[in-house]
């Protein structure tokens, strides 16, 4: 009993939803427990202020937050202070002064013009209180600034006893010191230097002696700050600053602790950060690792959720290809535990190839990508150059390419020696792959080193080809996959069915032949398996061998025995060439694909011959017990086949059939059937059908072309 039968065993104690269910759910865990321990972080019981006795990596790639912080912070401190200069506010104080000025004036005007010089000294007292309250009212409601606060009683008493000229000497000196004074920059720590500096300029200037205090008093005044502090620039400079801070960084592959060294708070710092202490375990990489495998099991899914194919054989492929993906994991691995041997890039020795051509020569290509994509995910995290949780991006790339080196270069999978070719131009693509990685990261690499990857470059190739050879036979049997390889096999003359056939019923023989090369032609011309149509043919009429003198093409010279006995006992012995057939094949193990060949090639068609016989003897025979019992061609390649019999029998019955004799005969079988609803369960199209036809007249017709007749010479 083959793994096969085993399956099927399970098959039927399960449901297909649930026997799929259990694969992909087996298949996940495989995948999760394989990269578990690459993606487990590795982490040290350290103590601060211990010494290390190993030097110790970063994992990853980091940003320091904390550090960054303070980084941050430290630029946006040294940020200064932003100050705007105001330079309206030197008119607006020489415009206060003079406001001042201009009151001090009015209110001397005011004075009535009939007071005596007498009457002025005896009233005098009254008249400059009487001033002074006009004028403290004035400055106080017309001004903007409530001057009387900072002006004492006594300077503006000596201004309102000034005289016009002297009011107007000071004003003009005043307003000139204001103005150069205020025309320079002054912060609110600089004003009291400015006043001085205005105290200094009054007391050199020739304003009257008895108004140099009250000038002084008015220019400190009239100095104020104005370069004034701008919070909102400087807030704006400050993060300016702190964003141009590139965050501080802990790299991949840093050497955090050195072998020997103290570790200080820095150290223990980062390790803690990167979660390298067992008092601050992460699961982050066991989340990180359930996504991947869940993405990877995800897509396997909803492919095989849209494969057109049937339930059994969907499951078939998905056995095929896990155990073929588990094996490429479990190769992988091993190779990856080599890494103690110190060998670096012991990874390139992985036979990236062997899985990918597998899939391609037992499935199909589009599988064959999907698993190199697979794999080359996987190969990212196993080979990880020693730095656990890490992607390994290069050996990515060279799994990816090198597996697709093998689909493609797989182009004839007629012959194991086809493989073995594909392997040598496989290594020599992985040697140009390396060198293109290595040559890119411009590294500085040894001889010896350059000379261990060529080696690993080139086994891996040839080590795929030998696996693919080793392990093709094993998958065939255990699955009974159809491959090329098989097909090839059985199509040899040597294979005892065949050498039957060629003994025992040669015209048979021939006839197959004959049938192969039509139906071969037409499978390749509408894009299905012309090799299994050509190994079906070989072995469609094996039953026939039982009894090769009741089938036309094999009385030679002999008579035909159908006329000594009834259209019944005729009848069972054609319709049984189809299940003798059947059985035999499977006697000797045949592929399921020959056997549904040799059972449908017929399919329910009528025995016309012998059903019109049989009819002339008796009106009431049954037209069911004249047909074949079937089933109806129900695949592409077996409908060919079942048309290019009944076309080869009869063309071959025709005596110098013309091109348009094919071309008719052709049309009127293959209506036949599709009057018949023979081609009723197969996904055959019409368009493909007029494929078929015209295919089978160029065949014919290169067959029985007809000779040019030469004149004969006189």
């Amino acid at each position: 009993m083959n793994l096969q039968d085993y399956i099927s065993k399970v098959r039927t104690l399960l449901s297909y939803k649930v026997f799929t269910f259990i694969c992909f759910l087996i298949l996940a865990i495989l995948l999760y427990g394989v990269l578990f321990y690459n993606v487990k972080p590795q982490t040290y019981d350290i103590e601060l202020f211990s010494v290390a006795d190993k030097t110790i990596r970063s994992p990853k790639t980091i940003v320091d937050e904390e550090k960054t912080k303070d980084e941050q912070q430290k630029a946006a401190d040294a940020v200064e202070k932003v100050y705007t200069f105001q330079k309206e506010k030197e008119q607006n104080r020489v415009s206060l002064i003079n406001s001042i000025f201009d009151f001090v004036t009015d209110a001397n005007k005011e004075i009535p013009a009939h007071i005596k010089d007498k009457e002025m000294e005896k009233t005098d007292k009254k008249t400059d209180k009487e001033r002074l309250v006009d004028l403290k009212s004035k400055l106080t409601s017309d001004v903007n600034e409530d001057v009387t606060k900072s002006i004492s009683d006594a300077v503006l008493m000596d201004l309102l006893k000034a005289t016009p000229f002297e009011l107007e000497q000071t004003r003009n000196i005043l307003n000139s010191q204001v103005e150069q004074l205020m025309g320079e920059k002054i912060r609110e720590d600089k004003v009291r230097q400015y006043q001085g500096r205005m105290e200094d300029l009054i007391r050199d200037s020739s304003i009257p002696t008895e108004l140099k205090s009250a000038a002084i008093a008015l220019g400190k005044y009239a100095i104020v700050p104005n370069e004034i502090y701008d919070p909102e620039q400087t807030d704006i400079r400050k993060k300016q600053a702190m964003q141009s801070v590139e965050p501080i960084k802990i790299l991949q592959g840093q050497v955090i602790v050195q072998e020997g060294h103290l570790i200080d708070h820095e150290s223990y710092h980062q390790l803690e950060l990167l979660g390298l202490l067992k008092s601050n375990p992460t699961i982050k990489p066991y989340i990180g690792l359930g996504i991947f495998v869940f993405l990877i099991i995800g897509s396997l899914y909803l492919y095989f959720s849209t494969f057109r194919v049937s339930e059994e054989k969907k499951q078939n492929y998905l056995i095929l290809l896990s155990l073929i993906f588990i094996i490429s994991l479990l190769l992988m691995k091993i190779i990856g535990l080599m890494a103690d041997l110190e060998l670096d890039k012991i990874g390139y020795l992985f036979p990236a190839a062997m899985a990918p051509m597998l899939i391609r020569m037992m499935l199909n290509e589009r599988f064959a990508f999907i698993i190199t994509i697979i794999l080359a995910a996987c190969g990212s995290i196993i080979f990880h150059d020693e730095i656990t949780g890490s992607v390994n991006i290069e050996i990515a790339i060279y799994i990816l390419f090198s597996g697709t080196a093998g689909i493609l270069l797989l182009t004839n999978r007629n012959r194991k020696s086809n493989i073995l070719q594909a392997g040598f131009f496989i290594s020599i693509i992985n040697i140009l792959i390396i060198f293109f990685l290595l040559f890119l990261g411009n590294g500085q690499f040894t001889k010896m080193e350059y000379l261990y990857y060529t080696i690993f470059a080139f086994v891996s190739g040839l080590l795929s080809a030998i696996l693919t050879i080793g392990l093709l036979p094993f998958f065939e049997a255990g699955f009974g996959v159809l491959s090329t390889l098989k097909l090839i096999e059985l199509s040899s003359p040597n294979h005892p069915l065949l050498k039957k056939i060629l003994t025992e019923a040669p015209g048979t023989y021939h006839h197959s032949v004959m049938v192969a090369n039509l139906a071969e032609a037409a499978c390749e011309a509408i894009g299905a398996n012309g090799l299994l149509a050509r190994v079906g043919c070989y072995y469609h009429d094996i039953g026939k061998t039982r009894r090769p003198q009741f089938f036309i093409e094999n009385q030679m010279n002999i008579e035909n025995p159908h006329n000594h006995i009834s259209p019944e006992t005729s009848k069972d012995i054609i319709i049984a060439h189809a299940t003798d057939g059947a059985q035999m094949l499977k006697k000797h193990k045949l592929p399921k694909e020959i056997v549904d060949i040799a059972e449908q090639h017929h399919g329910t068609t009528l025995l016309k011959y012998f059903y019109y016989k049989a009819k002339e003897e008796n009106d009431h025979i049954d037209e069911m017990d004249y047909r074949y019992p079937g089933p109806k061609p129900q695949t592409k390649e077996a409908a060919i086949i079942s048309i290019a019999d009944s076309v080869e029998a009869a063309v071959r019955s025709m005596t110098h059939p013309t091109p348009e004799q094919i071309k008719n005969l052709i049309d009127s079988i293959v209506q036949d059937r599709l009057k018949d609803g023979q081609l009723n369960e197969c996904d055959i199209t019409l368009k493909e059908i007029e494929v078929i036809k015209k295919t089978f007249s160029e065949t014919l017709n290169g067959i029985f072309h007809s000779r040019i007749e030469y004149p004969n010479p006189k």
